[in-house]
């Protein structure tokens, strides 16, 4: 004599699956347990988490060409603010969103900087995060990825190469453009050109008929400013004197717009590596100029939500 027992059918869990999750970003049709999107590889637990919230989620982008020091400036940014180190307070949603953080504040405690930014899409460090601040009146939901400078060049150049960054944008209320301080002193043209490039690029992204990126904020950081006491001073008129290309096209195409510098290395060395060759390491951290872009772009974003 043999025992009932209760065996479920493995054709119920098909339900599950009939049921397709859109992506956060692309919208595209993803199974519920996917935990990249199959069309663009954004994490789908913005979409999970997004679905739990009243509010839409706010994005705001990062962008620059390689080496600018977006992942430095985004780390040290998401220390700072989640330490309540001014007004402005940040809460991290999900395990995902402390990568950055930890890849950061971790690389700087040992002299060094954080790996270059892989440009597949899957293996980007995005951050969901909870803003609290003074002139908030109810905390805001924001999205914001550690994107490839290549990958940005490549979309540029060849649009659609990467979903997941046109997608983003078209979504996004306001975006922080990195430049590096000390190759534009140099004379090097390879920041301004780049810049100048992902300013017409974003303003291409409009729907037919009127320029809608033109109406959203862009705030123009300096980075590395720290080494450049010119462009710490006054950087509306570095970016004049040194980048008259970049800054005659932010004021044509984007009324709201703010020129910031930030510096996070407060003196840097060169160290001789058996396997990297010379590289910059950072002997202390002087986080300057850090909160005060993101805060005027919340700021702006917020007015323009009214």
């Amino acid at each position: 004599m043999t025992k009932g027992v209760i065996v479920p059918l493995e054709t119920a869990r098909l339900i599950e699956y009939a049921i397709p999750v859109a992506c956060y970003i692309c919208e595209g049709q993803n199974n519920f347990d996917a935990e990249y999107c199959r069309d663009c590889s954004a994490p789908m637990a913005l979409a999970h988490q997004a679905n739990a919230t009243k509010a839409a989620p706010t994005m705001v982008a990062a962008m620059g060409v390689s080496g600018v020091g977006k992942t430095v400036y985004l780390g040290m940014l998401m220390d700072m603010l989640s330490r309540g180190a001014s007004q402005t307070r940040l809460l991290a949603r999900g395990a995902f969103s402390i990568n950055l953080q930890q890849t950061t504040v971790g690389a700087l405690a040992r002299c060094g900087f954080p790996e270059k930014t892989p440009n597949e899409p899957d293996r980007w460090n995005w951050v969901h995060c909870q803003v609290r601040g003074v002139r908030l009146r109810q905390p805001l939901d924001l999205i914001m990825p550690d994107m490839a400078g290549e990958a940005l060049l490549e979309e540029m150049d060849h649009p659609h190469s990467f979903r997941v960054i046109g997608s983003f944008l078209q979504k996004c209320s306001g975006a922080l453009l990195l430049v590096d301080a000390l190759k534009i002193l140099e004379g090097g043209q390879e920041q301004e050109f780049f810049t100048m490039k992902l300013t017409s690029y974003l303003g291409e992204l409009g729907s037919r008929g009127r320029n809608v990126w033109g109406r959203r904020p862009i705030g123009i950081v300096f980075t590395k400013a720290d080494q450049c006491e010119e462009c710490m001073e006054d950087p509306e008129g570095f970016a004049k004197a040194h980048a008259a290309g970049l800054w005659e096209q932010c004021w044509q195409r984007f009324p709201v717009h703010r020129f910031f510098a930030s510096g996070v290395a407060g003196y840097c060395a060169w160290r001789d590596t058996y396997d990297e060759g010379r590289v910059q390491v950072p002997l202390r951290i002087e986080p300057r100029g850090i909160i005060e872009p993101f805060a005027w772009l919340l700021d702006m974003v917020r007015k323009s939500c009214r």
